[in-house]
């Protein structure tokens, strides 16, 4: 499969790097991005050569959640995308990959980059990172990332950062559980490599193995995620439109009293 959206660096240690590869666009996903991330974490979770997955973007960001340029006036008359994985069968694979996986975090994680973060088993971001849930900001309910979410950083902490859509500090993201470990920038690279490391001494089906048993103890745990109907979301519901058009026009939505 030729990639237009993500690179793919198998490493001597059969260590797989994934890298968010739209750095003009903060590594905001589309639905190309969705569809080969879909297809590559599969065919990474069925190939015996690599035996850790690691997550990062490239440029200043890691992810900045859904491309909302690619729904507004200049996606018209472009042919659509077809569409293979949604954002949750994105995060149910990477969540339930029979392998480690790694998020390497910086800059910003935000809306579907922070539910990305949430499905690797490992966390590890940069002191200067941060993360939101912006999704009602722009008139969309963040379904698709919700039960993820919550089952990352708890049901109340999840009703706050949800419903506000503020920002949630490195150091915060800590505290709440988002992610595992802080460090500076000049050490991301070293930190990431002793972590995977330390999971290549693991012995490739018992981490399987641990990995499958864990899920049954989730809650919720991916079969009960993948059981629930998402509520539909309408594009082009007036909040949403109204949305999508302030955020790209850099100005307060209607609904935000002056």
């Amino acid at each position: 499969m030729t990639l237009q959206t993500l690179s793919i660096d198998l490493s001597a240690r059969r260590i797989a790097t994934i890298t968010l590869n739209r750095p003009d666009r903060g590594n905001a996903f589309d639905q190309a991005m969705l569809n080969e991330l879909g297809e590559s974490l599969t065919a990474l979770g069925n190939d015996d050569a690599a035996r850790i997955v690691v997550l990062r973007g490239a440029g200043k960001h890691f992810c900045t959640g859904a491309d909302l340029a690619a729904r507004g006036p200049n996606a018209q008359g472009q042919p659509p995308r077809p569409t293979k994985h949604s954002l949750r069968d994105v995060l149910a694979i990477l969540d339930g990959l029979p392998k480690p996986t790694v998020a390497a975090v910086h800059g910003g994680a935000i809306g579907g980059g922070a539910g990305l973060v949430t499905c690797c088993d490992v966390a590890i971001a940069t002191d200067a990172a941060f993360f939101s849930v912006p999704e009602v900001r722009v008139g969309m309910p963040p379904f698709g990332i919700m039960p993820f979410m919550i089952r990352a950083i708890g049901h109340r902490a999840f009703r706050r950062y949800g419903l506000s859509g503020e920002r949630i500090t490195a150091t915060d993201a800590l505290r709440l559980g988002l992610v595992h470990q802080l460090c500076d920038a000049a050490t991301l690279e070293a930190t990431v490599g002793r972590i995977a490391d330390e999971l290549l001494h693991g012995a490739p089906h018992a981490l399987r193995a641990l990995k499958a048993a864990a899920a049954h103890h989730a809650s919720p745990n991916l079969d009960a995620i993948l059981a629930q109907a998402v509520p539909p979301q309408d594009p082009k519901s007036a909040e949403a439109e109204e949305g999508i058009a302030s955020f790209r026009e850099k100005r307060k939505p209607n609904w935000y009293p002056q």
